[in-house]
């Protein structure tokens, strides 16, 4: 029922991701077909409707009208086409081609060209000149606000600008309208700014936070894999190590005719089984080690082993009285060390010793006979428990101690860091003792 219960879980953490990326793609989808709808409503109101006083103004001002609307629906098409690039520039996600700017800078000079030679023909009345220069520049500036800092933006708006009127001047527009004209490009260019640089941010913030969902949600199943890999070496590693003992020493009772040597597969037998469970609470996410357990288990297979194992401080404030956390930590640092007494050198002797001194719990793994250093480079056992004690601020230390001695020291604060669990120790079934 548990296990459904939390696939169920994990199926609902699914959907409720999905739907919020779903969400997100329909607003960001919302916000390009926005931005790529603005010039063709400028086009259709602003720029086309002064142009229908250019049909009662000779052949002239209607040819300057219509190839004015035709450039005009180009610009649109190719702003159409930069603005998911420029989005994706802004995002910085993929730079922008400057290349594809070159044929939209010369269309707005053809534009300007053409709006000048209206004004200059009286192909609009005054009116529709300034709604004409309000559209002017608003298919190319969406797209390249997005491209270049306010800054440059807001210069090359006001060189603009001043190219504009001072053309306009040129062909006797009075001073009235080319003061209408400079406020209408005032308009539209903090316009386009103010709506499309906004938009873009917001858009650039959303999908940031949803990349560090899916971040967060990689490194979670990453901690997930190491948990489960440190795990599964800490539990078999001395079960295995054990299994491989008491069967060649079932072997060489056999061979003798001895009957003791079933008692040994019978051992054999229940370690197996008790690994089996160990593995499950690992899969599941249940294995915590218990420190009085794993001492005695410790002692008992080193001294099957024919090593003799002396425990000091087990029933003191360093071993019971520790915190859980504590305790489960220390736990794995006995399962390791006595898996690697057996696997490691020709040890005769163990002490294994708990103490506190300055706040903290210190437990030392001490063996003779250690002809080469059991994992002295940071192999997988020692680095998984380096990183099960920093979780709780402590630290490990594993080396040759001299005269054939190695040991291995680990020391956890009494404060552990604020945020961490406290598991309670697993209760352990007879058949495991």
């Amino acid at each position: 029922m548990k296990e459904l219960t939390e696939v169920i879980g994990h199926v609902r953490g699914w959907r409720r991701g999905w739907t919020e990326r779903t969400k997100l793609q329909r607003i960001d989808l919302y916000t390009r077909v926005t931005l790529c709808a603005l010039p063709w409503i400028f086009l259709v109101s602003w720029g086309l409707l002064p142009l229908g006083a250019t049909l009662d103004r000779g052949p002239a001002a209607i040819a300057l009208g219509g190839a004015f609307f035709a450039v005009n629906a180009v610009q649109c098409l190719l702003s159409n086409r930069n603005v998911s690039l420029s989005f994706a520039h802004y995002r910085g996600s993929e730079p922008f081609p400057m290349r594809r700017l070159r044929l939209p800078a010369a269309l707005l000079a053809v534009l300007t060209g053409l709006l000048v030679a209206l004004a200059a023909v009286g192909g609009v009345k005054d009116e529709g000149l300034a709604l004409l220069v309000l559209d002017l520049p608003v298919a190319f500036t969406i797209p390249y606000v997005l491209l270049v800092p306010v800054r440059t933006y807001l210069l090359h708006c006001a060189a603009f600008a001043v190219a504009l009127v001072a053309l306009l001047a040129a062909v006797g527009v009075p001073g009235g309208l080319l003061f209408g004209a400079a406020l209408s490009l005032f308009v539209v260019f903090l316009l386009v700014l103010t709506s499309t640089r906004p938009s873009a941010w917001s858009m650039s913030v959303m999908w940031q936070a949803e990349d560090a969902r899916d971040m967060q949600a990689r490194l979670a199943v990453a901690e997930e894999r190491l948990r489960f890999g440190r795990d599964m070496h800490d539990v078999l590693g001395r079960n295995l190590a054990v299994i491989a003992l008491k069967s060649e020493l079932a072997v060489e009772l056999a061979q003798r005719g001895n009957a003791a040597a079933v008692d040994q597969m019978v051992e054999v037998q229940r370690i197996a089984r008790a690994s089996q469970q160990e593995v499950r609470d690992v899969v599941r996410g249940y294995r915590e080690a218990d420190l009085p357990t794993e001492l005695l288990g410790a002692k008992g297979v080193l001294e099957a082993a024919g090593i003799s194992c002396t425990v000091e401080g087990a029933d003191g404030p360093a071993g019971i009285g520790a915190p859980p956390a504590i305790q489960a930590a220390l736990g794995w640092v006995v399962r390791e060390a006595a898996t690697n007494v057996l696997r490691h050198g020709d040890p005769r002797h163990c002490v294994i010793r708990l103490t506190t001194a300055a706040g903290a719990v210190v437990l030392e793994v001490e063996n003779d006979g250690a002809g080469a250093a059991p994992e002295v480079g940071g192999g997988s056992g020692l680095a998984g428990l380096r990183e099960r004690l920093a979780a709780l601020g402590g630290s490990l230390e594993a080396g040759a101690a001299g005269d054939g001695l190695f040991r291995v020291t680990a020391t956890v604060p009494l404060t552990a860091p604020r945020g961490l669990p406290s598991p309670a120790p697993r209760s352990v079934s007879p058949e495991e003792r």
